[in-house]
């Protein structure tokens, strides 16, 4: 079902699709998406959860630097394709609709603040990142530099990018020299 709903995204765009087309394309009736979401919007967004996380997973490599830096390129990749162009519709839409900016916030973004705080967690334990650096304005450093460029477009979203942002980023936040 998560599939579908992303093939229908890409296909005719997050106000075109409905819960209908989400049911006729994967085969299930509206009554089990609506068992399991409230909306449209919240299909959509856990079919976002699940392609970012298989693009962008914990990579858990024993170095803050490397996991960030795995972590905002599939980020990268995952906004400079088709999912990120949908992303880009589902940030815009919660724009002047509460309901799907709350489903962005609970279901998608705080699984991934999560995961990143993790591994900033991890970087602190580890004596490579400072503690009294708030993680949690830490993420929206490392993130919010790679959707800043996705919804504006004044910059590439590759791997060049990526790692440039984490390193200026890292180099703030790292302990020592």
């Amino acid at each position: 079902m998560l599939r579908a709903t992303s093939e229908l995204l890409r296909e005719v765009g997050l106000r075109a699709m409905t819960t209908e087309g989400i049911a006729g394309r994967s085969g299930v009736s509206k009554a089990t998406i609506y068992k399991w979401w409230s909306n449209k919007y919240a299909v959509a967004v856990d079919a976002f959860l699940s392609e970012l996380m298989a693009e962008s997973p914990d990579p858990d490599t024993g170095s803050a630097h490397e996991d960030f830096r795995s972590l905002v390129r599939g980020l990268m990749h995952f906004y400079r394709g088709p999912s990120g162009r949908v992303f880009a519709q589902l940030i815009a839409e919660g724009q002047s609709d509460p309901l799907v900016q709350k489903e962005l916030r609970e279901h998608l973004t705080a699984q991934r603040r999560d995961l990143m705080q993790a591994i900033w967690h991890r970087g602190v334990a580890r004596g490579e990142l400072r503690a009294d650096v708030d993680p949690g304005a830490a993420v929206d450093l490392l993130v919010g530099a790679a959707l800043y460029r996705l919804l504006l477009g004044h910059a590439l979203l590759d791997d060049a990018a990526a790692d440039s942002i984490v390193d200026a980023a890292i180099r703030g936040f790292a302990l020592g020299d």
